[in-house]
């Protein structure tokens, strides 16, 4: 039939997007909801889709984009960071978790290459599902959390070499003489992947960049990774390898964060095609028929994985309640065991019936997951108490509180610089003289390469997609500020702010006044227009030539700021939705000054009133050293160095900005 391929997506799709928003109702992971998809529109059910084929193929591309988003997160030198964590608790687990399953597959009377490949299927979680729940519960950063993504990230990497020796155990190999053969090929495109991404991939990408044109930039994405799993397909090794070294590649250059933004997209919707044609395939007669086998391979698995992950991590000296945490939320059979299931059906290590049990029993192990997860916490403190009781307490003892981070730029409370122009520069160098950490992002690549060279923390990438906010932790910055030229982009990046941190305080420069007002409405607190600065340096420049005294222009420029300011400031409240104390300090501001050696406030005590007698302005906040002391009591005798922070409207801050300046000064 014409267009049967587009007509069957249609359908899938479809189907989908209802199933989806029905299962979004009962919190459960959207990979099940393709499954169950898969399920419905399947041959073995409705049969909205006969023609499996075609969806597979597509599924294939799914495949390829999740390896290839994979090795471009886990790049070479972050993996050595972590590779206590990674290499000795992923380690035990996946090769614990193999040999149990391959002993107990061996009892029940299947051959060793079989119970093998079981072992292997059985031995990898879901990091789809388990991200997703941590994200959502805000807990990627606890110590359970650490704990498991140092598991997950091993078993990803293991999913490459388990593919590879898929063939093996089906008997496709020619034996140690074919591994050796596919080891030292996997070597060579290892070896040229490596000097790929240290001179090729970035002098692709540096050209590409060069034209500013987003459309070549994704093309040059995907002709990499398309290009690389074709030729390592060429080479007799499999797409998922070269996709995974093609993203390895990208993943040292300072494009990675942009290209996992442009390549997400792509990802997401293939692999739901993935699932989906994964589900169709499972046979729910055949599923109904054998409950019994199904339940009892679903408690296997579950008893199986959590007393493994937990054991390897109390091995790495985490305290038992993370072990048991981590173990619990780690016990469900991951995606890419259905990558490996496809590559096991065309060996033959799987039938027909053991193909429609290891479906139904991962489903089912995936849908249990956030089940797993709200009832971990209550569980780990109940046994972490017994096991006190029962097992040595050198065992238990746990000297290891938190995992390991493999962010590139870890921050917390920073500032975001967006744009690394003359003002993002002048803002960063502000920052660093202050010790205040902050991250710049900046679009153009030759400004990031030379910048990091000196050492500026800066990524690469358009800040108005939430893939790059993400990788600077916008989540956890205190103060964003918008230094770029674009009127459009400017407004993305404020509202994508806005929607990722509701607290984030966003400063945002804007060239014309005219652009002020849709950015306030669009969350940020304080909006500069060059348009209105510049006329204030014009205007200090003509008073000057004419010999206007230096006082006299400064209060000239205070008015103007004073009355100008307070007119854009209501436009922020015109878009405001909620009255909060600003509404009742209108035409106040706060001010921070130093008090210097030989000033009128040097030596003096708050009960004199100095600074309230002779200004109007009240002190807040002292700062004396690392001591911050707030509503100082009135016996407080102020020092040389303490910084006091002051609220004032502007003709009060500026009488007591010379409180705190030498008395030569004041009368000079």
């Amino acid at each position: 039939m014409e267009f049967g391929l587009l007509k069957d997506i249609v359908l899938l799709l479809g189907l989908a997007l209802f199933t989806l928003l029905l299962f979004r109702q009962f919190k459960i992971p959207s990979i099940i909801g393709f499954l169950v998809t898969g399920i419905i529109a399947g041959p073995h059910a409705l049969a909205f889709v006969n023609n499996t084929h075609e969806v597979e193929q597509m599924a294939e591309i799914g495949v390829v984009l999740l390896l290839f988003t994979i090795g471009i997160e886990f790049s070479l030198k972050e993996l050595l960071r972590i590779r206590q964590l990674v290499l000795w608790g992923g380690g035990l687990q996946v090769g614990l978790t193999i040999g149990v399953i391959t002993l107990v597959s061996v009892l029940a009377g299947f051959t060793p290459a079989q119970s093998v490949y079981f072992g292997f299927l059985v031995s990898l979680s879901s990091t789809a599902i388990l991200m997703k729940i941590l994200m959502d519960a805000g807990e990627m950063d606890t110590p359970h959390g650490k704990a498991a993504l140092g598991i997950l990230i091993f078993q990803d990497l293991c999913v490459v070499p388990l593919m590879l020796f898929v063939p093996f155990l089906g008997g496709a190999g020619n034996g140690l003489a074919e591994i050796a053969m596919v080891s030292a090929k996997a070597i060579v495109v290892v070896v040229v992947a490596h000097f790929g991404a240290r001179f090729a991939v970035p002098w692709i990408f540096s050209q590409v960049v060069r034209t500013r044109s987003r459309e070549l930039f994704i093309l040059t994405i995907i002709f990499i990774g398309f290009g690389t799993a074709w030729l390592t397909a060429q080479a007799g090794l499999s797409l998922a390898l070269g996709a995974f070294i093609a993203g390895l590649a990208i993943s040292e250059s300072e494009y990675s964060h942009q290209v996992m933004g442009d390549i997400i997209p792509f990802r997401d919707a293939f692999i739901s095609l993935f699932f989906i044609s994964v589900g169709m395939l499972l046979n729910p007669v055949s599923v109904l028929s054998h409950p019994l086998a199904i339940i009892a391979i679903v408690v296997l698995i579950v008893v199986l994985k959590f007393v493994v992950s937990a054991g390897a991590i109390l091995v790495l000296k985490f305290p038992a309640r993370v072990a048991l945490t981590s173990g619990l939320i780690l016990a469900q059979v991951g995606e890419f065991a259905f990558v490996l299931s496809h590559t096991g059906m065309k060996y033959g290590l799987l039938t027909a019936d053991t193909y429609q049990l290891f479906l139904a029993s991962s489903v089912a192990t995936m849908a249990l997951t956030p089940l797993y997860f709200k009832l971990a916490p209550p569980f780990a403190e109940k046994s972490a108490a017994i096991l006190a009781r029962l097992l040595p307490a050198l065992l238990l003892r746990g000297t290891r509180t938190t995992g390991v981070s493999h962010d590139r730029f870890p921050l917390e409370g920073h500032v975001i610089i967006i744009g690394y122009g003359v003002n993002g520069k002048n803002v960063a160098r502000v920052l660093d003289g202050n010790k205040i950490p902050y991250l710049a992002i900046e679009a153009n690549h030759l400004t990031v390469r030379s910048e990091r060279k000196k050492g500026v923390k800066i990524l690469f990438g358009d800040a108005s997609r939430p893939e790059i906010l993400e990788h600077a932790h916008v989540d956890k910055a205190r103060i964003m500020v918008v230094a770029i030229s674009d009127a459009t982009t400017t407004r993305r990046i404020v509202s994508q702010a806005r929607n990722m941190n509701r607290n984030i305080h966003l400063i945002v420069r804007t060239r014309y006044i005219v652009e002020m007002e849709p950015l306030y409405a669009l969350g940020a607190h304080e909006v500069i227009p060059e348009e209105f600065e510049t006329s204030i340096e014009i205007f200090a420049r003509v008073l000057r030539n004419y010999l206007v005294p230096h006082d006299r222009i400064e209060e000239c420029i205070r008015e103007i700021r004073k009355d100008s300011y307070q007119m854009f400031r209501s436009m922020s409240k015109r878009n405001s939705h909620a009255v909060g104390i600003s509404s009742y300090l209108a035409g106040t501001e706060l001010m921070t000054c130093r008090v210097q050696e030989g000033s009128a406030a040097d030596g003096s005590a708050l009960r004199d009133g100095l600074v309230r007698g002779r200004s109007g302005a009240t002190i807040l906040v002292i700062k004396r050293g690392d001591e911050v002391v707030s509503n100082p009591d009135p016996v407080w005798q102020l020092r040389s160095e303490d910084v006091v922070l002051l609220l004032g409207n502007p003709q009060q801050l500026a009488v007591a900005s010379t409180l705190f300046e030498p008395r030569t000064a004041n009368k000079g």
